[in-house]
């Protein structure tokens, strides 16, 4: 029943000995052969129970190491002020990689794919350029003078999106762009990071050290969500639209008339129907509307009479065919 004998011995073995020895429940088991296998055993948990706890601390140390990273830059983007200049270095950051997507360095200019590029400039950053007509111009563009026309096209329109809404309301939007992001992500992240230490232990199975292997893809993933927070954070900054208070003013002003000028379009609708038939309102001003002319009155209908007797059930049918009239022409009423 010792749950320390049940793993390490063999219950029915035990038992077996204790009979024959003629052991009874409850009595003190005093054998040097005996303690020194139950030390054996203790050492065996202890050592299977550390290596439990080392695993666990190395999973953690993982995690915790890239928590510093995400907390110090978080830190870093609370204590600035101006984040002007980061923003534009993720810009670049950004337009370099869809660059290098669809105009690959070690590939000829015909394999460029310019209308994908453009593509993606315009659904991710909201800025239209067009690289094709740019190279059917001039055939002796070069690529890097291609690639700098393109990012300066993607700083140009954030540069006069700044301009327009104001410096100081941009400073605060791409801080707490910033920060959602870096949050969003992080939590992402954690999640993934759960999932793939459940199932790291199969790589075992594949003859590889889960370890080092719950290492080298806990860096991958960390990697790709640091791209994807430079990528969306770039993208989102462009495509954002600040509105002013005095925008949202001449909004609501103009939101403001549009509602009034339908009720007051729903008012004459209202107005012509209750007016008279000939003009449609009375011509005496201050006059009150006319009334609605009332529905027509239903026909009155006079009720059935009956000029003859009523012939009963069980008389004689008045065809002279000698039967009575439930069975002769009261059943072509009854079904009639």
């Amino acid at each position: 029943e010792d749950n320390l004998m049940r793993i390490f011995g063999d219950p029915l073995r035990t038992q077996r000995l204790l009979k024959m020895a003629g052991m009874k429940e409850g009595e003190v088991i005093e054998s040097g052969m005996l303690t020194r296998q139950i030390e054996k055993a203790q050492r065996k948990v202890e050592a299977h129970n550390f290596d439990i706890r080392k695993n666990l601390l190395l999973f953690d140390d993982v995690a915790n190491d890239q928590r510093k990273v995400v907390y110090a830059q978080r830190t870093e983007i609370m204590a600035t002020e101006d984040l002007s200049d980061a923003i534009r270095g993720l810009m670049d950051d950004s337009v370099s990689t869809l660059l290098d997507q669809h105009m690959p360095k070690q590939a000829a200019p015909s394999d460029w794919d310019l209308q994908g590029l453009a593509d993606a400039v315009a659904r991710d950053f909201n800025v239209r350029v067009d690289p094709k007509a740019w190279l059917e111009r001039e055939p002796e563009l070069e690529e890097q003078i291609l690639r700098d026309r393109v990012a300066r096209a993607v700083t140009d329109a954030y540069d006069a999106k700044v301009a327009r809404t104001g410096a100081a309301i941009m400073r605060h939007v791409e801080k707490d762009v910033m920060l959602r992001m870096l949050d969003q992500h992080w939590r992402e992240h954690l999640g993934a990071m759960d999932y793939l230490r459940q199932g790291i232990h199969l790589r075992g199975y594949a003859q590889k050290d889960y370890r080092f292997e719950f290492k080298r893809e806990a860096f991958e993933l960390f990697s790709a969500m640091l791209d994807r927070i430079k990528y969306e954070t770039s993208s989102l900054m462009s495509k954002i639209e600040v509105r002013t208070q005095e925008e949202i003013e001449r909004e609501e002003e103009e939101r403001r008339q549009r509602l009034m000028r339908a009720l007051r379009a729903q008012h004459d609708e209202a107005g012509s129907i209750l007016a008279g038939p000939e003009e449609g309102k009375d011509p005496r001003p201050g006059a009150p509307p006319t009334p609605l002319p009332l529905p027509p009155a239903a026909p009155h209908t006079t009720p059935f009479v009956r000029n003859e007797r009523k012939v009963g059930r069980n008389e004689p049918c008045p065809c002279g065919s000698g039967k009575k009239y439930k069975h002769c022409h009261g059943q072509l009423s009854n079904f009639g």
